[in-house]
Formats: structure tokens, C-alpha cells, sequence
């Protein structure tokens, strides 16, 4: 494992480590937001009869060229069984959306542009053609056409036109389930008094409501004392039913940071460990290919994934932004990692090279500006901010009006 690594290296064996979940068969509804395990195709025509695309009255086109006006015959409502007998070819019907148009008929009228008198049709449209208000069986999509290609995410109009095609259920990828550890004996629960030395504790809340805010479910929270026998054994029990364990705190290497050496006793594999960057240099990342022989009524990881992030809430979400959301799309399937644009940054920033800084920016229109507060352990301007700027590991000055990278949250 080297000593640090670079922005890049480090999204580079996340994405190479990192294993897909699993599919799952799931309610339709339940599959909002989740990414397809396989194509699907149509098992039918739909629509599955020539259908009538708005009230009015059909007939046949020919017919009207060479009659004009047409004798109404019969009338077709939406949910009918048939369409009745075939009329003749100087004949119209009454007919509603959605009902099928009777064989022999291509044309329907809307009822605005028709004039009816003593049973008589008359066409008032002299822009009406051929065909016109007509869905053709099978024009939607035809029976074993292709509906939805694998790895498509599902949105609330996949999932109408799924429910469209008479489908109740659809094959996913998993879900992750992923484990919060929260360490440091200095926190405290909002809503109780803080003791001298205390701080309120804040970072499960932030990262339950980034996962619930990206559709995944909510995460366990486990709470771990500052001790190498006690958080190995919180994160070996949160491996028997966890794909993905994210701890928080005791990351770097002081006397009472146990997150790297309580992981590896765990049976985790650490692949890296210090990335050059600002926030969030000591960050962990390893895997354990699954799991103890014990007894569970749950399903087994085939793969626990670990990162240990810092415990300054800032560090934290930068991490989870770039780091954990990446680890997320290749489990999950879902493109969840934030949208990278080039924007003009008007404020300028300097730095010494050697780390890449996230920076806390307000993005609009092409133009990015630098927000106030950008130390580790503040949240106020994150809570303000859309986006993340990057400032690349090798500058040491971003002149006002350069051109740099912003991470969009959202």
C-alpha cells in the first residue's frame, strides 16, 4: 500500500476493486430510481389494436373522398370489447378516446371539426389527412422489441411505460446495505447537554441524508467507542450483513486513531490509506472478500467494501462526494457520481502543489465563486454551496477569470 495517492489513483482502484451487486426481482414500484439488471422486452403490442386518439368520429378515408358526407352507424366507446361489425366503406361511427377503430377504418375526426345533422357526418377540417388521430396496433412498441436496456435507471416514466406493457415486476441490481460507524468519545447526541470537551454529533445524520437524498436506503448506524477490541468488533459484525461499512473518525495515525488497524484486524484488505488532497487526506479504503463461516438468516456479502473517513463533517462529505459515490455507481449500478462542468472561476486562488483542493463554491450560468469558511470542521458554507471547485494538485495559483472544474452537487 503505497503512502499517498493521487485524486485519480484513488478513484481508479475503487472503481477496479469495487464489485456489482447482484440482481434482484423486485415490485415495479419499488424499482424507482434502481438501476435494470437486464433488457426487457415487450411482451406485447402496444397499443394491441388500432386505437382512437381522441373523441371524435371515425371512418374510412377513402370512403370520405368519394362520398363526403357520411352516415353515422354506430358509436365505440374506450374499454369495449370489440369494435363492432365492419361498416361500410361510405359509413362513420361515434368513437371515443382510446376505443378501438372498427377494421376497415383508418381516420377519426375530432369532434370540434365535425358537423352532424340527421345522422350525417360532415367533415369541417380542411386540414385533415389520412390516418390522422389513429394509434397503430404495436406504434408504441412492437411484441419482443427491445422496452429497456440493462443498466438503465428507472424513473416514474420507465415505470409507467413498463406498467403499460402488463408488467408487476422488474429485475434490479441490488441494493448496497451499508453500515454508518461512528467513532470519537468526545461526541454527544443532539438534544442532551453538552459536557465540557464535547461536541454534538453530526455526521450520521449528514450521511444518512446524503444516501436518502441519492434514493439508496437508509444506512445502520452503529455506534463505537475509541478503542482497538471494541470498533474491530463493530466492524466484524457489520460485515456479516453489510456490503459497505463507512466509519467516520480515528482515520489518521494519532494514538487514538484505531479505524485503519481495527479493519485490518477485521480481515480488510487496505488498498489505500492518504490521498493527496484538501480536505480529507487520511482516508482509508479497503475490502474484505465476504465473510466469516457463522450462522445468519440474512443474505452473505460477497464483498464488504470499507472507507474510513475523517471525522471533520467538511472532509466528510467531500469524501463521500468523490470517494463514496463512486464506490456506489459501480455497486449499485446507478450514475450517482456528481456532474463535472467547466465553469470560469472569478476569484482566483492560491495554494502550494503537491494536493488537490475541493473547494466550496457557488456555481451559475458558467461562473463559479469562492465561499467563505472553506476549513475541515465547517459545514455553514457547505450548506450554502452547489458545488465542489477542483483546484489541481500541480497549481499553485487559479488567476480570476481561469477556466477550472466544479463538482455539482445534486
Amino acid at each position: 500500500m503505497k503512502k499517498m495517492i493521487s485524486v485519480a489513483e484513488a478513484k481508479g482502484l475503487i472503481a477496479e476493486r469495487v464489485l456489482r451487486m447482484e440482481s434482484v426481482s423486485v415490485r415495479l414500484m419499488d424499482g424507482l430510481g434502481r438501476c435494470l439488471a437486464d433488457d426487457i422486452f415487450s411482451p406485447i403490442d402496444m397499443p394491441g389494436f388500432a386505437q382512437s386518439a381522441m373523441d371524435g368520429y371515425a371512418f374510412s378515408w377513402r370512403g370520405y373522398e368519394e362520398s363526403g358526407k357520411m352516415e353515422i352507424v354506430g358509436e365505440v366507446a374506450a374499454g369495449a370489447a370489440e369494435a363492432g361489425p365492419r361498416p361500410a366503406p361510405y359509413q362513420a361511427v361515434r368513437i371515443f378516446t382510446g376505443a378501438p377503430v372498427p377494421e376497415g377504418f383508418d381516420t377519426v375526426l375530432m369532434q370540434e371539426k365535425a358537423s352532424v345533422s340527421d345522422g350525417m357526418l360532415e367533415v369541417l377540417d380542411l386540414d385533415l389527412i389520412c390516418g390522422r388521430n389513429v394509434r397503430l396496433a404495436g406504434s408504441e412498441i412492437a411484441k419482443g422489441a427491445l422496452a429497456m436496456k440493462k443498466g438503465t435507471i428507472l424513473t416514474a416514466a420507465g415505470i409507467g411505460f413498463l406498467a403499460s406493457l402488463g408488467l408487476e415486476k422488474v429485475e434490479v441490481v441490488r441494493e448496497p446495505r451499508v453500515t454508518l460507524i461512528v467513532t470519537g468519545d468526545e461526541l454527544q447526541q443532539p438534544g442532551l447537554p453538552l459536557g465540557f470537551g464535547q461536541v454534538y454529533e453530526s455526521n450520521s445524520q449528514l450521511l444518512q441524508a446524503a444516501f436518502l437524498h441519492l434514493r439508496f436506503s437508509q444506512p445502520k448506524i452503529v455506534y463505537a467507542k475509541d478503542n482497538l477490541p471494541g470498533l474491530t468488533e463493530s466492524i466484524r459484525l457489520a460485515m456479516l450483513d453489510s456490503d459497505m461499512i463507512v466509519l467516520t473518525g480515528g482515520v489518521s495515525v494519532g494514538d487514538y486513531d484505531f479505524v485503519v488497524p481495527a479493519a485490518e484486524a477485521a480481515g480488510t484488505q487496505s488498498i489505500f490509506h492518504k490521498i493527496k488532497q484538501k480536505p480529507g487526506k487520511p482516508l482509508f479504503f479497503g475490502v474484505k472478500e465476504g465473510v466469516d463461516d457463522v450462522k445468519t438468516d440474512l443474505i452473505t456479502p460477497k464483498q464488504t467494501v470499507v472507507f474510513g473517513l475523517p471525522g471533520n463533517p467538511a472532509s466528510v462529505l467531500s469524501c463521500f462526494y468523490q470517494y463514496v459515490l463512486t464506490a456506489l455507481e459501480v455497486a449499485s449500478g446507478c450514475p450517482v457520481s456528481l456532474k463535472v462542468k467547466t465553469a470560469t472561476f472569478i476569484d482566483g486562488y492560491k495554494k502550494n502543489p503537491g494536493l488537490t483542493h475541493f473547494l466550496k463554491g457557488i456555481y451559475s450560468d458558467g461562473v463559479v465563486r469562492l465561499l467563505g469558511a472553506q476549513e475541515s470542521y465547517r459545514l455553514s458554507s457547505f450548506s450554502v454551496a452547489n458545488c465542489l471547485i477542483e483546484v489541481p494538485e500541480e497549481s499553485q495559483e487559479i488567476a480570476a477569470g481561469s477556466t477550472v472544474l466544479v463538482h455539482l452537487f445534486g
